[in-house]
């Protein structure tokens, strides 16, 4: 259990720093644009770059918030398609995955 006390304050600490980050962009996203047309058009461009890390964030975010149920669960480390133990080096790499090495490459 001291493991899983461990990831769920890593999980905690990377959730909290998501949820600043995708807070910023979307303050930063609801900022006036600027008004000349070249302005515009970069702004456009780098709007819809933030928009894309958000929405990478906002599904990290997802995915941590299902791990941290898991783990309260008791279900941490277990494979959510084939229910065998997820590989421990795995988990310490994506400790929000839900899925086996097996199970994740036969998803892809």
């Amino acid at each position: 259990m001291a493991d899983h006390d461990k990831t769920r304050r890593a999980l905690e600490q990377r959730l909290a720093l998501l949820s600043q980050r995708t807070s910023r962009i979307e303050a930063h996203l609801r900022e006036p644009g600027a008004r000349d047309s070249e302005e515009l058009a970069v702004e456009r461009q780098n709007d819809e770059v933030l928009e894309g890390l958000g929405d990478a964030e906002l599904q990290e975010i997802d995915e941590i918030r299902a791990a941290l149920t898991r783990i309260g669960d008791g279900a941490y480390g277990e494979c959510a398609t084939c229910g065998e133990s997820i590989a421990e080096g795995r988990l310490e790499a994506l400790p929000y995955t839900s899925l086996c090495i097996d199970c994740a490459s036969q998803a892809e």
